[in-house]
């Protein structure tokens, strides 16, 4: 009766099979509860039910009668929108006509045109209301279109602009000068890349510096370091954060291949850092500060703007907190913590995120507002993760090359940029920068209040979104109203207000004016009225039951020519 050994090595293995077993299930728990529960935080969910979304738009009654609104309403939204019709065409007719001409022939201008706001009412507010995309000069916080039209620029060159355009006009110059007799030499550097390198480590307080030509670069170049040097596969990067168009990092729509080897998790969660806790696969966490302004959600854009939903709200403390606890757990794990400041750096102080939050990251990542105006991506890290080749292993090495690295005149206009960062005028804008426009912040959002106006702002510094308290399908519409009141807003709209640093008081005052009556003309114009029983979930359902109608419509459609 005694057991033999054959059975015994049977059992033994199995229980070792059910101990691994269970150890990959408990794992596999812990990563889904680090998951968002929106789709942000299923990225291949997102991307299946986007390629499930079927197109449709509204007819012309369709396009003012969307919620079912009064007749009176909807009349009221058809004279406004006449209106603004009438005073784009006039007024952005040249700038207009342009745009038109070269459309057909700039794939990213259909692209931006088409996603401006909900599709479903894209064609026809093109149609409409076309405001061109072209502009011939900037000065002060303005810019001009071809039509002689002067807008504060809210915009922000895609955070390019922080200090203003005059600003990075004297870099280019300067810079320009600089290095004229070298010019476009490559390869070797000119003089004042050993200038740049020694700012850049004071400022990032970082061993090593690393020259790439735009942000997604120089985040892809970080994140394969982190692999080189770890040993380990995959990336972890938070909810709804944009760290570049590099198929990795941008693991749901938008890619046309999955992120096999990154993990979305969510922000400001300890069921994240219990991932990372028990994992030994991570080789790296990116972060983008920004996030700070809308946690697990991603960049917001008015093209998505189906309802009142969106949300923004900044805790400094709370997030520099996390943050803190997150360096923790890398640091106990050896996990290389990246951060990404291609958008914020210098932005919300002359130190970056690293200064205002107070955590030190082990890589961070620059590039935008760098460059002086000109393209830029920077990667400034500790010795032992910048190298790129093992002593004792001279064949494994971790290439990064790029013809135009170090380009004479890109490192030129830097150093003008990170020179003019010790004088005293800039110095003096960063002071109290928080509190300046947190205040200005509270004052448009009083005054958007003592007018009745279904809108807030809400800001990280100088990074600003718009808000919106009343259920509607129709906030997008706010971006065409502010802009014929002399404001230019990116093609994301209200999604992002990025103010440069250079705005006065008096500068500020008089968008505030303009904010406030573009939304008191939508308001007149009946957009924002609302059904009383109407809810943002309400509205989603509605959105979803028409997409499902259109959905079985096509799929019957193409079944019935299919059997003809």
């Amino acid at each position: 009766m005694d057991s033999s050994p054959p059975t015994l090595v049977v059992c033994a293995l199995a229980a070792v099979a059910l101990a691994v077993a269970l150890a990959k299930l408990k794992a596999r728990l812990e990563l889904s509860k680090a998951k968002h529960r929106s789709l942000a935080g299923h990225s291949r969910l997102a991307r299946r039910i986007a390629a499930l979304v079927p197109y449709y738009d509204y007819d012309e009654t369709g396009f003012f009668r969307s919620d079912d609104p009064p007749d009176d309403v909807a009349a009221r939204r058809r004279a406004g929108f006449a209106r603004l019709s009438e005073l784009y065409r006039d007024r952005y007719a040249r700038t207009a006509r342009l745009t038109a001409e070269v459309e057909d022939g700039i794939s990213d201008l259909q692209f931006t045109a088409a996603y401006r706001v909900p599709f479903q009412y894209s064609r026809f507010a093109r149609r409409h209301l076309q405001a061109g995309a072209f502009v011939q000069s900037s000065g002060g916080v303005m810019i001009s279109d071809l039509d002689g039209n002067r807008f504060y620029d809210l915009t922000g060159s895609y955070g390019v602009n922080v200090l203003g355009y005059d600003f990075y006009k004297e870099c280019l110059e300067r810079g320009a000068a600089l290095v004229r007799e070298l010019g476009p030499v490559l390869g070797s550097y000119h003089p004042v890349v050993a200038d740049n390198v020694g700012r850049l480590r004071a400022i990032s307080g970082q061993d090593e510096v690393s020259f790439h030509m735009s942000g997604t670069e120089a985040v892809m170049q970080a994140v394969r370091l982190a692999r080189y040097h770890t040993g380990r596969p995959r990336l972890v990067r938070f909810c709804g954060a944009y760290h570049g168009w590099w198929g990795d990092v941008q693991p749901g729509v938008g890619n046309p291949l999955p992120a096999r080897d990154t993990y979305t998790l969510k922000d400001l969660s300890e069921d994240s850092l219990r991932v990372l806790r028990h994992r030994r696969d991570i080789a790296c966490v990116l972060v983008n500060p920004l996030q700070a302004l809308h946690p697990n959600a991603g960049a917001p854009a008015d093209s998505a703007l189906v309802d009142s939903g969106r949300g923004a709200h900044v805790d400094r403390a709370a997030y520099g907190a996390w943050l803190q606890r997150l360096r923790a757990v890398c640091t106990e794990r050896e996990i290389v913590l990246i951060f990404d400041e291609v958008f914020v750096g210098f932005r919300i102080a002359a130190g970056g995120a690293q200064e205002y939050f107070g955590v030190r990251a082990d890589m961070v990542t620059y590039g935008k507002t760098l460059g002086g105006g000109l393209p830029v991506g920077v990667i400034c890290g500790r010795r032992d993760l910048m190298k790129r080749f093992r002593d004792d292993r001279p064949v494994d090495v971790c290439f990064a090359r790029g013809t135009f690295n170090s380009h004479p005149y890109v490192m030129a206009a830097m150093h003008e940029f990170l020179r003019r960062l010790e004088d005293e005028d800039i110095r003096r804008l960063y002071r109290g920068l928080d509190e300046l426009w947190d205040r200005r912040a509270v004052r448009l959002n009083q005054r958007l209040r003592d007018a009745g106006l279904p809108v807030a702002v809400a800001n990280l510094s100088s990074i600003w979104t718009v808000c919106y308290t009343r259920p509607s399908r129709y906030n997008w519409m706010l971006q065409y109203y502010l802009r014929a009141e002399g404001l230019a807003l990116s093609w994301i709209g209200t999604g992002r207000l990025i103010f440069s640093l250079n705005y006065s008081d008096a500068d500020f005052d008089a968008v505030a004016d303009r904010f406030v009556a573009a939304a008191t003309a939508m308001e007149r114009d009946g957009w924002w009225w609302c059904d009383g029983a109407a809810t943002n979930a309400s509205i989603r359902r509605r959105v979803v039951r028409e997409m499902l109608a259109h959905r079985f419509t096509f799929l019957r459609g193409k079944s019935m020519s299919g059997s003809m």
